[in-house]
């Protein structure tokens, strides 16, 4: 039975706190965005129409509306299984089959998964055949999505129960310094997860060639080399069988580190946006953002662990939500709950040391290419092919955005070409 004691009433407070922020961050946006969306701003008038930012902003108000949607609904969900009293009766009936705890918290987390399967299932339908589609980006056929869910599910399975498994095993057999072997456990699940990611799981889900532009793959190789990048290879992506969105990334670690371009990339792009981009890609790696992203984080993950050995054996989270058992898997779970649920409120710290890294990478490729020209014509013809929002409310944007507003971001560039010249 739920008791509702001052435990359970923080933690619907934050709860609710975390939902009326999402709400009324979307709904602060969508306002903004219909208040000072209709013109065109200045600096991509020489690429955007009028008509063109009707479709921009029509399609930010229904993917926000439906993310809002969404979430809620998720949030929704996970209320009512954790405090109808499911959780323990699904505890009890496991208890029942004496599997040992390994094996009755990975039947835990997998009914869990099955639930978050289940709901997320017709959102994906929707967003991808009705919202995607409505503006022209869906190309993917109900085999392909039927296809990606399926390996989704596998590759999920197959990798989460091994490392879920892994870290019950350090938990119940790793002493009282479980939770450094459990940090290194996971720590070291990512950087192989990095490893494999690009020969062994990407390719499950899309095509990888060789461009076919000798020329431009030459320049690619030309540039990385300036600053001591050597990728194993320079790659297309069929993404064209799936979206008409466009993007360029680097992925792997080490010996499998690739440049990889989406197919719609190149059609749309010319060789010097393509070389400004990867450009920027190329500071990311030059200025150590990703270690200097991961430090922290992983810092922040140790402490995360410590906390949860200290709390693991606390009775009262468990009494609160109506265990009368206190199953390590159960404990894991819950104090996750109430870290995600903090870590929300974090997020606005992440968003700004991204927004920085994306500004010294923007530096970096205005430096290695001798340009910001095409830098800048780069990021505007993704931001109309992408139909990007030109006018996030500021704090949404503080909030939430990984990368500077985009009008903020080709205007830093502008101004830093300018003040170059003189």
């Amino acid at each position: 039975m739920i008791h509702f004691n001052l435990l359970l009433q923080i933690f619907l407070a934050v709860f609710l706190l975390r939902s009326g922020a999402q709400i009324y961050l979307s709904r602060l946006n969508i306002a903004y965005l219909r208040q000072r969306g209709t013109t065109v701003p200045e600096i991509f008038q020489d690429i955007i129409d009028p008509e063109r930012l009707k479709k921009i902003s029509a399609y930010t108000v229904d993917s926000e509306n439906f993310s809002r949607v969404a979430t809620l609904a998720n949030q929704g969900l996970f209320l009512v299984i954790l405090l109808s009293g499911f959780l323990p009766w699904l505890v009890k009936t496991i208890s029942l089959w004496k599997y040992g705890q390994i094996v009755s918290g990975l039947i835990f987390f997998a009914v869990l998964s099955i639930f978050a399967n289940l709901l997320r299932i017709p959102f994906s339908l929707y967003e991808a055949f009705v919202i995607e589609e409505r503006y022209g980006f869906n190309v993917m056929s109900f085999k392909v999505w039927v296809s990606d869910l399926f390996k989704s599910i596998v590759i999920g399975a197959i990798m989460g129960g091994l490392l879920l498994g892994l870290l019950l095993i350090f938990v119940i057999y790793g002493g009282d310094i479980w939770w450094i072997w459990a940090w290194m456990l996971v720590g070291g699940f990512e950087l192989l997860l990095l490893w494999l990611y690009p020969v062994v799981i990407l390719p499950l889900f899309n095509k990888f060639d060789p461009i076919e532009n000798i020329g431009l793959e030459n320049r690619i190789r030309t540039l990385m080399e300036k600053v001591g990048l050597r990728a194993k290879g320079i790659f297309k992506m069929d993404a064209s069988k799936r979206s008409k969105h466009t993007n360029a990334f680097f992925v792997g670690l080490g010996r499998t580190k690739r440049i990889v371009l989406f197919d719609t990339l190149l059609a749309s792009h010319t060789e010097e946006e393509i070389l400004s981009v990867l450009a920027h890609e190329a500071g990311h790696w030059k200025k150590k953002h990703i270690l200097r992203m991961l430090i922290p984080l992983e810092i922040l993950s140790l402490v995360s662990f410590y906390a949860v050995a200290k709390l693991l054996n606390w009775s009262l989270i468990y009494q609160t939500f109506g265990f009368q058992e206190s199953p390590v898997y159960v404990g894991l779970f819950l104090i996750g709950t109430f870290i995600s649920l903090i870590g929300f409120f974090a997020e606005p710290l992440e968003s700004a040391i991204s927004r920085r890294f994306e500004r010294e990478a923007d530096d970096f490729a205005s430096e290695l290419v001798g340009t910001a020209k095409h830098m800048t014509t780069a990021l505007k013809r993704l931001a109309s092919d992408n139909l990007a929002n030109l006018s996030p409310h500021p704090l949404y944007a503080w909030f939430y955005y990984s990368h500077p507003p985009l009008v903020e971001r080709i205007e830093r560039l502008k101004a830093e070409k300018v003040g170059s010249r003189q």
